[in-house]
């Protein structure tokens, strides 16, 4: 038995190590949202700007009519 432990130990030392990589995960929505705006930049900024508009208008406008 002697004999065969060293043959065991040298063919586990030739093989490689099984890589543990983790495939990558899909980007977020967040992230895919972000990249988006950065490629589309005048687009989100009008829309940006009319959201905040209406939002100030219709808060105003309830403000007004519940005085």
């Amino acid at each position: 038995m002697s004999q065969d432990q060293p043959a065991l130990d040298a063919t586990a030392a030739e093989q490689p190590a099984a890589p543990t990589t983790q495939p990558a995960a899909p980007p977020s929505f967040v992230k895919l949202a972000m990249r988006n705006m950065v490629k589309k930049g005048g687009k989100s900024l009008f829309h940006f700007a009319l959201t905040v508009t209406v939002l100030l208008t219709l808060l105003v406008g309830l403000a007004y009519l519940t005085r």
